[in-house]
């Protein structure tokens, strides 16, 4: 499967010559067939293979790289609100794809700098403000995907498996194998999810659908989000599935440190009671 290395320094008129790199799922699951045989972990080749499929999605010529190519995606990614270093590890894999294919010349070599600005955080009035958009404008489908992703710890990638029978199990599952994991649906979200799946004549399969028929990309969340945000007049750093999960980590942290206050309260009231008899000086 390797081409050649060209000898340096690099002819670009040669390397606008050689054919673009597929990045078809033959070549991906025989990059990952390789990476295990040198023995990267499974939680490492899952990795790859997310990023690579994110990669795809990405491409300016879907499932080719040609010279410049991850130049372009670089900065489509950053469009869609993806993080400097979420970037930096599509790249890598992108990267590690092309060196084993023998095509070092199609790598983008730089990085982006770390972020070093704090990130706007989105607040809980501002995530309100942003379902009472949705519902003045009738955009349903932005409106749950607000929900889902400030709700629940689902993943922006296994987005194609919440399902109407998940919805219906009240959990989606992720993963597989030793990494198989149960997100959690409140039940409150699978009614209004439920109930858009019968407005849709959905019965089964995929909850989110693009007007074709098929699962929704990162990509196409990404931007019906980013529209719902400008709607709202809220900044677009705001309006994105990573910026909703922050605001669903923070509200956790916050539920399980009043959790643990209760707990530690309850605790020393339970002694207090029992100090009133049992205490050395009772």
């Amino acid at each position: 499967m390797a081409v050649e290395l060209l000898a340096d320094p690099l002819d670009a008129a040669l390397l606008a010559d050689l054919p673009a790199v597929s990045l078809d799922s033959a070549a991906v699951e025989a990059f990952l067939s390789d990476l295990a045989a040198r023995g990267r972990a499974p939680e490492t080749c899952a990795r790859y293979r997310r990023s690579l499929s994110r990669l795809a999605q990405m491409l300016p010529e879907p499932g080719r790289i040609r010279p410049g190519s991850l130049a372009s995606c670089r900065e489509a990614l950053l469009r869609s609100g993806a993080a400097p270093r979420s970037v930096n590890v599509i790249l890598s894999a992108a990267n590690s794809f092309l060196a084993f294919c023998g095509r070092r010349d199609l790598q983008l070599a730089d990085t982006l700098p770390a972020e070093t600005a704090p990130r706007p955080e989105l607040t809980r009035a501002e995530y309100r403000h942003l379902l009472h958009t949705a519902k003045l404008l009738g955009r349903e489908r932005a409106y749950l995907l607000v929900l889902l992703f400030a709700g629940t710890d689902l993943p922006v990638s296994d987005l194609d498996r919440l399902t109407v029978e998940a919805a219906r199990a009240g959990a989606v599952v992720t993963g597989s194998g030793k990494n198989a994991a149960l997100v959690h649906l409140p039940p409150t979200l699978c009614r209004e999810l439920l109930a858009y799946c019968g407005r849709q004549g959905l019965s089964a399969g995929p909850v989110f659908l693009t007007r074709d028929g098929a699962p929704m990309s990162r990509t196409y969340v990404n931007t019906a989000i980013r529209e719902l945000c400008l709607a709202a007049r809220l900044p677009l750093e705001k309006g994105s599935p990573s910026a909703l999960h922050r605001l669903y980590c923070e509200s956790r942290r916050a539920v399980e440190a009043n959790i643990a206050l209760l707990v530690e309260q309850a605790l020393d009231r339970q002694m207090e009671q029992e100090q009133l008899t049992l205490g050395w000086d009772a």
